[in-house]
């Protein structure tokens, strides 16, 4: 398991009951997790210092109960780079601190090409992976169907200093997109791809994991360069397993390189516990 353990303004300081306590800057939250299936806390005392706990309803959704005055929105840094934090709907903060791994993995790859690289970021969401390959030094064109996350994301790339770097955001569906991007005979080096288990498009386009996530791997293989460097499926779709993504890149990409997979998680602080958070298929040339 790939770990990011490499931050300083996010930790989980305990985990148990179906939740996790974490620090986000300076603000304390409580949020559920379904793999966190034991009940015994680590540090029972800590759990009292939470500003707000996500509760989740027995219909569905579910909302925030604030306990302590914290703000609306606060900013968090990861090394050089940084991201604006917000409690929004259905438990999310608007990042995923576990995919810090796989940012460090694509800076590396960007930094060490040597040559110009363009990246196509897709099911975006506010941009984590935008902010670090634009910071690497690459050209990034962003693609989320909501207006929403898309307005967030250029408030991360402006808030790490990168608003002179070249992205481009598009506001689509990532299929409809891709296949204009064929036809205008657009190719980029490197592919990041971040898919939900289920979702609609701009238009109401339906899109299912296990039913899509092949045909668009395949679709996507037409605006990989002649040298590409990367492609990267990352997914937090349950009961598919990592080695699911690595076949589906191996079927479809047929350049020389290296395919891996695996998980990423978190750590507890002053613990040995590790909390799972995704999968990842990757690519690599």
């Amino acid at each position: 398991m790939n770990i990011a353990s490499n931050w300083k303004d996010y930790e989980i300081l305990d985990m148990a009951n179906g939740e996790k306590l974490e620090r986000w800057g300076n603000v304390y939250l409580i949020r559920p997790d379904p793999q966190i299936i034991w009940k015994n806390k680590s540090f029972p005392e800590k759990w009292n210092m939470a500003n707000a706990r996500y509760n989740r309803s027995n219909t569905g959704g579910g909302s925030w109960k604030y306990n302590k005055k914290m703000p609306d929105n606060w900013q968090i840094k990861y090394k050089d780079l940084t991201f604006n934090i917000k409690p929004m709907g259905f438990k999310h903060t608007g990042l995923f601190p576990e995919q810090a791994v796989n940012w460090e993995w694509m800076i590396s790859k960007i930094k060490n090409a040597k040559r110009d690289i363009k990246v196509l970021n897709l099911f975006a969401y506010t941009g984590g992976a935008t902010v670090a390959c634009s910071y690497a030094g690459a050209s990034v064109c962003h693609v989320d169907s909501s207006k929403g996350m898309t307005t967030w994301a250029k408030e991360n790339i402006a808030s790490s200093g990168l608003s002179d770097k070249p992205v481009r955001f598009i506001v689509d569906d990532v299929v409809k997109f891709v296949n204009r991007e064929i036809r205008r005979g657009n190719k980029y080096d490197g592919i990041i791809m971040d898919p939900p288990s289920y979702g609609r498009g701009t238009n109401g386009e339906v899109w299912k994991f296990e039913e899509n996530i092949a045909e668009l791997v395949e679709l996507c293989t037409k605006v990989l360069s002649d040298k590409p460097l990367f492609f990267l499926i990352n997914s937090y779709t349950t009961g598919i397993s990592s080695t699911v993504l690595e076949n589906i890149l191996r079927l479809n990409i047929k350049k020389s390189g290296k395919f891996s997979h695996g998980e990423v998680g978190l750590p507890m602080t002053n613990s040995k516990l590790i909390l799972p958070c995704g999968i990842y298929g990757r690519w690599e040339n």
